[in-house]
């Protein structure tokens, strides 16, 4: 394999010769061998985002010649459409700043910007200096946090809010279809009052709105960004302006709303934002797993359970027993989300890490936002297409449970006093009775009245 050498302020290294960084992503490879799992691409795309911006307002103020500026920007633009994605090895686990990955998208933006000036990889000096064009006007410290929140934002707005608005117009036609099933209500697992099955479902769609609802807040603050804080937060090295305008330009790239953080400090030693969003999405979680749990026990049997609402059968439930179908979207829908209240513990921990003027837990932080973002938007979109748009109301067995429940009695306190709908429910139970055949046996009720209260 061909080599050329590579140069830092620590000395040289060798780096094969196709490949586009240099040696300070050399040393990283070979310093941090933690896990296989690598710098999520997404998190690469909101830094060239912000590299791009950077060139622009470097070159628009002044510090920055126009031909480095179109170089810069050629090459953002060649890793924004995925065209150098084998370009970026460098592990999750890494510098807690995220210093190693911003150093990777500095040296393949000034190798690649080598060749689009005409120049070899080996030919030194770069015509683009990864420190002192590229990384102009920016430090780790407010480039990395600033890619990182332009990632979450794009995943939860292009995926994540997206699936929970297919997932709730699901809901919002299965409610309207069922608004007149009556089925008995349950608390405690034990047989409660009667509600109809649009009614169940409408608690759903409640959670999953309030849910949406806590996300768009949450995100109002992660879109704050610190580009222009630099190394501590005070914008060192920074052109007067260069923030603002640099905002400016990370719309006009991303067609979004970024602000600029009011107070730098905060965005680089705090991610609060982040552990926000995350919280919202642990909720959605959270709403969730009730979901999947409440389909679980309507679908279970199909005999010797609920077996109130039938499920769509994906797929063989067993190796072993012939005829067998599980709930198994509701099963994947619920690791997920134990996984995403995993990463809220995670991202907690490391929210709470920082130290002075800078938080080093940002590949994790990063990491986790966008997989529990991710994580859901997928398994959304799979519950919705291949379990709740094909549920089924068993209609046989809603209306056997809802005739057999002793809990109907209730509808009789306001006429006879709750003392005594306890003895005809009491009586019925254990003597096997109907509610009807226990109220006119004990006399507490005429039969005409019992018709006309007992309406449902």
């Amino acid at each position: 394999m061909d080599y050329r050498i590579e140069k830092d302020t620590l000395g040289e290294m060798r780096v094969e010769s196709d490949k586009l960084w240099g040696a300070q992503t050399q040393r990283a490879m070979e310093n941090f061998v933690i896990g296989k799992k690598k710098m999520p691409i997404e998190i690469i795309y909101g830094i060239a985002t912000a590299k791009k911006a950077a060139a622009l307002a470097n070159s628009e103020i002044g510090v920055l010649p126009q031909d480095k500026r179109d170089l810069i920007v050629k090459a953002c633009d060649e890793i924004l459409a995925g065209q150098w994605d084998n370009q970026f090895p460098l592990h999750i686990w890494q510098t807690g700043s995220g210093t190693q990955t911003n150093m990777n998208v500095n040296e393949v933006i000034a190798h690649r910007g080598q060749q689009l000036h005409g120049g070899k990889l080996d030919d030194y000096p770069l015509y683009l200096s990864p420190n002192d064009d590229v990384n102009k006007s920016q430090s780790t410290n407010d480039i990395f946090p600033t890619g990182m929140r332009i990632a979450a934002t794009k995943m939860l707005l292009e995926h994540t809010i997206p699936a929970i608005e297919r997932m709730m117009e699901t809901y919002q036609q299965k409610i309207a279809e069922y608004a007149d099933i009556k089925k008995i209500g349950r608390t405690h697992l034990m047989d409660a009052t009667p509600l109809t099955l649009g009614d169940e479902l409408s608690g759903h769609l409640s959670q999953l709105e309030h849910g949406l609802e806590t996300i768009r807040s949450a995100m109002r603050h992660m879109m704050e960004l610190p580009i222009g804080g630099t190394a501590v937060g005070n914008g060192i090295n920074a052109p007067e302006g260069y923030d603002k305008l640099a905002l400016q330009y990370i719309n006009k790239i991303t067609g979004l709303d970024f602000t600029n953080a009011p107070n730098k400090f905060e965005a680089m030693a705090s991610h609060d934002s982040m552990a926000e969003v995350s919280g919202a999405l642990k909720r959605l979680a959270v709403s969730l797993m009730k979901i999947a749990n409440d389909f679980r026990l309507l679908n279970s049997g199909p005999r010797c359970g609920f077996g109130e609402v039938i499920l769509p059968a994906n797929e063989p439930g067993s190796s072993i027993m012939p005829g067998k179908v599980n709930p198994t979207q509701c099963e994947a829908l619920s690791q997920v989300c134990c996984q995403v209240i995993g990463n809220d513990v995670a991202i907690s921990t490391g929210a709470m890490q920082g130290h002075l003027q800078l938080n080093v837990f940002m590949p994790l932080i990063g990491r986790n936002v966008l997989q529990s973002s991710r994580l859901l938007a997928d398994v959304i979109d799979s519950f919705n297409d291949h379990c709740l748009k094909g549920i089924v109301p068993n209609r046989e067995r809603i209306s056997m449970h809802l005739n057999n429940s002793l809990m109907l009695v209730t509808k009789l306190n306001p006429h006879i006093g709750y003392y005594n709908a306890a003895k005809i429910a009491q009586h019925a139970l254990a003597n096997g009775l109907t509610l009807r055949e226990s109220a006119l046996e004990l006399k507490l009720v005429s039969e005409e009245d019992y018709d006309e209260w007992m309406k449902i």
